[in-house]
């Protein structure tokens, strides 16, 4: 196999002009001959780089448009040919194609056309076809031919080209042809599954996932375990929009920590505070302010709340960033900052504060994926929202207004609890919250209990879910969840239904004087 190859001559056609000015530059300084097309040999010449026309090299015209410029068997063959091979050798001399030996090369830009809602023929318009079969072309001959396709490889290449007089080795070759082939398949990727949706196909024969930019972490969720962070293409705001104004570097479970509490306090319409731990909320709640949401929040589960995530609903500002750095926080996040609290929480450098921009919808349609032993569960995210109008009221008496506020914020939050999930809410906050358990009583009791070690150390006479609201993910199969919830002191509770013993559930509430109100639907969260 052939080691160091020089680079005599080179193939750019870029849709990104980034930094292409620059290379070409370089390139020619070099001895290197240069190949180009269209907008990149404006650009080239302009930048007062010598270049040959594709179209003069090949001896054929652009045609359709510029659809069909760089299809053509002497740029085909200049890439594709085994320079050690003799019948490629003839067949070159015979047709007179020149060996090509670098291709810079980036794509129509298909992802940032779909992402800004243009039609559907203007997307077609932007699917690459010259871009991908010459990449793939270079990527299969990378024993002699080198591909560049991210402008953030251009100084990379000519260092290379510096330290090996003119040549590239075999490690970097095939480095870069595996860059090179996992863009083509992102590409295609993003496309297929583009199509798929405009004829409806849910869930097509084959489905891949398309995703950029890793950042390393130091570890996964324990430190034997790697782990990468990567962006996809998706319009919705959350961790991967989030710019980190301050503090250390994000670790697996901060990232996954953060993402669990932005997507819950996204469910409020009023300023909302959540706080999160292990991915699941220890203390969320309303309020007319940033500051009082937050504090309700906090007297939750103030012991939990040590080391956690902190998400906001609205912009951060210097007062709640003032009592936020009262106790150890992780992270912070929220869609904007303001200044002032950037001051204010600048004093604790190692906190990290991220503004994502916005938030993500909750009720946007998306896709979510788990990784089993041979296979991948791919199914709708949890976009599933209950209003007063879905409620069915089960119970002879109903729920006050009062209830019925709390209600459906209890509701919401269990959404975002482990199942078994049961969660306590009273004049807009969570005060007890019972995630991942076995049996839905124990998630039951343990709220309770977590609700009176808040109380004690609020200094409360009482626990937090006397006159409480309770929510349960799923239905109560037996009636004795229902009567754990009773006896932490709850007065309505929220519930899916759809029991064969919810007449027994029902009677069971009647008998404690509870409302209830069914949902007709659940939120397990595995």
């Amino acid at each position: 196999m052939t080691d160091l190859v020089h680079v005599s001559r080179a193939l750019i056609s870029v849709s990104d002009k980034t930094g292409v000015a620059a290379l070409g530059k370089a390139l020619s300084a070099l001895g290197v001959e240069i190949l180009s097309t269209g907008g990149t040999a404006l650009v080239l010449a302009k930048a007062g780089v010598s270049i040959t026309q594709v179209a003069d090299h090949t001896g054929f015209p652009e045609i359709m448009d510029g659809r069909v410029k760089t299809l053509h068997p002497k740029i085909h063959g200049g890439l594709l040919a085994l320079r050690h091979d003799a019948g490629h050798e003839l067949a070159m001399k015979e047709h007179c194609i020149a060996p090509i030996d670098l291709l810079v090369s980036n794509l129509y830009p298909f992802e940032a056309t779909l992402a800004s809602g243009a039609d559907f023929e203007n997307c077609v318009e932007d699917i690459d076809i010259g871009g991908p079969a010459m990449i793939r072309a270079a990527s299969k001959n990378h024993a002699f031919v080198t591909v560049v396709i991210d402008p953030e490889d251009y100084s990379v290449l000519l260092r290379e080209l510096e330290t090996n007089d003119g040549c590239t080795s075999f490690v970097f070759r095939r480095r870069l042809a595996a860059t090179a082939y996992a863009r083509t398949a992102t590409y295609d990727s993003e496309i297929s599954n583009w199509l798929a949706r405009e004829v409806g196909d849910d869930y097509p024969r084959r489905v891949t996932f398309a995703a950029s930019a890793p950042k390393i972490m130091r570890y996964g969720e324990n430190p034997h375990q790697t782990a990468a962070f990567y962006h996809i293409t998706d319009s919705r705001f959350g961790v991967g929009t989030a710019r980190q104004h301050q503090g250390k570097e994000l670790s697996y479970n901060n990232l996954n920590d953060t993402d669990a509490a932005i997507e819950l306090v996204a469910e409020f319409d009023h300023p909302a505070v959540a706080i999160i731990k292990h991915a699941n909320p220890c203390g969320v709640a309303e309020g007319e302010t940033m500051i009082e949401a937050y504090t309700k929040a906090l007297d939750c589960d103030r012991a939990s709340a040590f080391g956690g995530i902190i998400a906001l609903n609205r912009s951060l500002d210097a007062e709640t960033a003032y009592e936020i750095i009262k106790i150890l926080t992780e992270v912070i996040v929220a869609p904007k900052v303001d200044p002032g609290a950037l001051e204010v929480l600048s004093v604790k450098k190692n906190i990290r504060v991220l503004e994502t921009g916005g938030l993500p919808n909750p009720t946007a349609r998306g896709r979510t994926m788990k990784p089993l032993a041979g296979g991948i569960l791919l199914q709708d995210r949890d976009y599933g929202r209950v209003t007063q109008d879905d409620l069915e009221v089960v119970t002879k008496r109903a729920p006050s207004d009062t209830e019925l506020r709390d209600l459906l914020i209890a509701f919401r939050i269990a959404k975002h609890v482990k199942s078994n999930a049961i969660v306590y809410v009273k004049n807009g906050a969570s005060v007890g919250i019972g995630a991942g358990q076995m049996s839905r009583v124990d998630s039951s009791r343990i709220a309770a209990q977590k609700a009176q070690d808040a109380a004690e150390a609020l200094g409360l006479d009482q626990p937090l879910t006397v006159n409480s609201v309770a929510a349960s993910d799923a239905f109560f199969p037996f009636a004795d969840g229902l009567l754990a919830t009773a006896e932490a002191g709850a007065t309505a509770v929220i519930q899916p239904g759809g029991s064969i013993r919810d007449d027994e559930v029902i009677a069971a509430a009647d008998e404690k004087g509870l409302a209830m109100v069914f949902t007709g639907m659940r939120h397990f969260r595995h």
